[in-house]
């Protein structure tokens, strides 16, 4: 990598994140911030948000790589941000392709996976050279990656969140309540449990049911990994509500909370040295 700064940019569904990163790959700034409540000017098509990022003390970077899976609204919004404070830098959003950076793409269509999961599997290949992987990614959805120590993903799995889970059961059953992630991290953390398990009210019920749901989908799918790999595999997690699941997990892990925005510094690389050379 040389030259200007990379800025990188990880839209998810409940929030962005982003970094700098140095002409030596080494991160130099970071944060994050969410969606947020946003009210629209109609007559001047104007969206506003009160939680922005403060990128004013940041080198003026030489390009911005983005991954975006929030759709066009927060699309508009990143395009705008960066107009704001360097409307004439050069910006890449970025698809999955067939093979990039050490890693192929075993998807049908490659295109057709999601570029955070794209992303993230370059960076988690890059991250743990030579080791066969189960990358776990808990955020509204929870994903599911197989990754051959060669580089070739197999494919993966998706299923509802863990807050997606409990908000789902709340909304479509007439007794149930709805909670949200903060109370019910509080239900977690009381431990009114007995035994592995079993909880005494319906509100732990419910927050511990499905942060064992979470967690029994990806020690199946490790285990089945292992079994038909007949190599030891490595479960990296991250995402919002990791701490929740991996608190019920009964398997070794490992937590990385980065692999998008490295995937992302690897592929501005690449690309940038591929345009030099």
């Amino acid at each position: 990598m040389s030259g200007a700064p990379f800025l990188l940019i990880d839209a998810g569904n409940s929030r962005i994140k982003w970094a700098l990163v140095d002409a030596h790959g080494t991160r130099t700034h970071a944060g994050a911030f969410e969606h947020g409540t946003r009210t629209t000017d109609d007559a001047a098509d104007i969206t506003r948000s009160a939680d922005e990022p403060d990128w004013s003390p940041l080198p003026t970077p030489g390009s911005a790589w983005i991954s975006n899976v929030a759709g066009d609204a927060v699309a508009r919004r990143i395009e705008a941000l960066l107009n704001a404070r360097w409307p004439s830098l050069p910006r890449t959003t970025i698809r999955a392709v067939a093979q990039q950076c050490g890693v192929k793409n075993g998807y049908t269509a490659p295109s057709a996976l999601g570029s955070d999961r794209w992303a993230g599997l370059i960076g988690a290949h890059a991250a743990f050279p030579g080791e066969p992987l189960l990358i776990a990614t808990f955020g509204t959805a929870t994903t599911l990656e197989a990754l051959r120590a060669d580089g070739t993903f197999i494919g993966g799995l998706i299923a509802p969140g863990w807050s997606l889970m409990m908000r789902s059961l709340g909304d479509h059953t007439a007794q149930l309540p709805t909670l949200d992630a903060t109370s019910a991290r509080d239900l977690l953390a009381s431990g009114t449990r007995h035994g592995p398990t079993f909880a005494t009210d319906t509100r732990s019920s419910l927050s511990a049911g499905c942060a064992l749901a979470q967690a029994g989908l990806i020690e199946r799918m490790w285990r089945d990994l292992t079994e038909t790999w007949q190599v030891p595999v490595r479960l990296v997690i991250g995402g919002g509500a990791a701490d929740e699941v991996t608190a019920a997990l009964k398997i070794p892990h490992t937590r990385h909370d980065s692999l998008v925005l490295s995937g992302l510094a690897l592929i501005a690389a690449e690309d940038s040295g591929a345009q030099s050379a």
